[in-house]
């Protein structure tokens, strides 16, 4: 039997099968599954997950290696996991997984798809022909890209992601205010910014790569706080080294990782028995309405230059707030607001700048926070 023979058969199996699925013991959370994405969903009950990130195979096509000008290699998929032989054994794979993840999505559930220009094409096709409905498709702008070495295509600056409920009826979770919050009360956009992964956060191992497409923390901060609840159960068919994971257990959501490579799984569970859950009270989130500066608060929270629960106060700690997931601040007397509002309040003022109005201790001395929204700009910028 041919690849794309048995790709067909285990979707029409995870199709027609799932009484038995239905029936199955209470699900198994916060773990890595070692084993084939396809078959390992298979085994999980159906409407069991809130939410899916994956990010597969890209089948990239690269057609030999890549050299930058000063002859070094620049790294790039060339594991047997993300090849196939052609377009039609790649398409039967893809409809296969999705279809196991339509099963065991929940009716308000939503599933999010990465990709790049190789295959986020094909991807969206399969999404709409399996019966989900897309939502959005977010672009993620990449703030430093690697450059076009031969001059022969633009740079290639951006991913896509594929937002979708599992029909177009569905209810789903979109955390709107949040979001507003998140981006200083302006409405969030379809055109995300954030660097690729890289410094202290990209994994290695004896200064190689662990993965050659770890995805940044920031990116997967944003989507579960968009369309998640604490304690939502959120599945990773692509586990990778568990950027997923690892960001599930910091916003307090429960999760669990598919994946077949030990090298990989190694690292994703030395990862996430490292990361810390956030105070309950840091999980709070609102939002109110201001303007928004040149680098929302919110993005420097999800970038790490500050974490929630992290204690601001102004320049003489006369008043003191607390960072929250969605980059509100919540202060002792129990008044919340973005960094503006929240000092406007506190000083009975009509406004306030909070860039300069909070503080953060910063090698023992007091600085303003608008010191990490520069710090930022000067990461990021090209």
């Amino acid at each position: 039997m041919g690849v794309i023979e048995k790709i067909a058969r285990v979707s029409r199996a995870a199709r027609t099968a799932p009484a038995a699925s239905d029936a199955a013991p209470p699900l198994a959370l916060d773990r890595i599954i070692a084993g084939d994405c396809i078959a390992a969903m298979m085994a999980l009950p159906a409407k069991s997950v809130d939410m899916i990130f994956a990010d597969p195979p890209y089948n990239l096509q690269l057609g030999g290696e890549l050299f930058r000008p000063d002859g070094s290699h620049v790294d790039a998929v060339t594991d047997d996991w993300d090849k196939f032989d052609t377009f039609q054994q790649y398409d039967a794979f893809t409809r296969a997984w999705l279809a196991e993840a339509h099963r065991i999505l929940k009716d308000d559930g939503t599933i999010w798809v990465i990709g790049s220009y190789h295959n986020i094409f094909r991807v969206g096709a399969a999404v709409q022909d399996l019966g989900y409905w897309i939502l959005n498709d977010i672009v993620w702008r990449k703030a430093n890209p690697m450059p076009n070495f031969r001059g022969t295509r633009f740079t290639n600056a951006h991913e896509t992601l594929i937002w979708a409920s599992k029909g177009e009826k569905a209810k789903y979770t979109f955390n709107y205010r949040s979001m507003k919050t998140l981006n200083d009360e302006i409405q969030m956009r379809s055109d995300w910014e954030f660097p690729i992964c890289g410094g202290g956060e990209r994994l290695k191992k004896g200064g190689v790569k662990v993965h050659p497409t770890q995805k940044p923390e920031a990116l997967l901060y944003r989507i579960l706080l968009a369309c998640t609840k604490p304690g939502d159960v959120v599945l990773d068919p692509f586990f990778g080294t568990g950027t997923t994971g690892a960001v599930a257990k910091r916003l307090g959501r429960r999760w669990i990782g598919i994946e077949r490579e030990a090298d990989y799984i190694a690292a994703a569970q030395e990862r996430i028995e490292a990361a810390l859950p956030l105070d309950e009270s840091a999980l709070s989130t609102m939002q109110s309405p201001r303007a928004q500066p040149k680098v929302a608060f919110g993005v420097l929270v999800e970038n790490g230059y500050l974490t929630p629960g992290d204690v601001l106060t102004d320049a003489k700690r006369r008043f003191r707030a607390t960072v929250r997931a969605d980059g509100s601040l919540a202060s002792p007397c129990g008044a919340t607001g973005s960094i503006h509002k929240l000092g406007a309040t506190l000083q009975g003022a009509p406004a306030c700048n909070g860039w300069t109005f909070w503080h953060h201790e910063h090698e023992g001395a007091l600085a303003p926070i608008d010191t990490l929204r520069q710090t930022y700009l000067l990461a990021t910028q090209p």
